[in-house]
């Protein structure tokens, strides 16, 4: 099996998953155009204009297609920040799966997490002085529209922000908000024990 080039790009907040905007053509908002030049690289799945994070590119069509399929169940991880402060309780109940309005979610993982040392968002999130925030860790296996964000609404923790941290085998790591790496998708490495 031959590696499958990719590109990783950390997606800032309210920046579109796609080079053009065809629905504001008069008035465009940000795109992936104004970050890189990838001729004939598509996004393998989205993340929302309102959510940061790992975004993976792709200019194979079948790779792209194995990476958002369902029958895949590549594992997504996001660090969210929620209003109120998230307990054991409420991240069991993501874990077994949350009934939304269009069906049942797989079981996620989720935990509480410290909040993680990240970059300042422009503009920052709203705070009260009167609601504390918390962040938590989750991973999901399925891609909805929204997905996260409606997990944690029905569990009594609206989202403030989302950062996709991975995808599958792909990881942040130090990527800043608009800086992309080259990486690649081939065999999995073979253990030599």
């Amino acid at each position: 099996m031959r590696m499958l080039p990719v590109i990783l790009f950390n997606k800032p907040y309210q920046v579109l998953s796609q080079f053009t905007d065809r629905d504001r053509p008069h008035a465009p908002r940000a795109t992936l155009a104004q970050f890189m030049h990838a001729p004939d690289y598509r996004a393998a799945g989205r993340l929302d204009y309102d959510s940061e994070g790992l975004l993976v590119l792709t200019a194979d069509g079948a790779l792209q297609q194995r990476i958002t399929h369902p029958k895949s169940k590549l594992w997504k991880r996001y660090w969210v920040q929620v209003e109120g402060t998230i307990n054991d309780a409420a991240c069991a109940e993501l874990t077994r799966g949350v009934a939304l309005k269009d069906g049942m979610t797989r079981p996620a993982q989720a935990h509480p997490i410290a909040p993680p040392a990240i970059w300042e968002r422009n503009p920052p999130i709203r705070e009260r002085k009167s609601i504390p925030d918390s962040w938590l860790e989750i991973s999901i296996s399925e891609g909805r529209n929204r997905q996260v964000r409606r997990m944690t609404a029905a569990v009594g923790y609206p989202t403030l922000r989302l950062i996709r941290i991975a995808v599958g085998p792909w990881h942040l790591e130090n990527l800043l908000p608009g800086e992309s790496r080259n990486a690649s998708w081939g065999p999995p490495a073979v253990d030599p024990a």
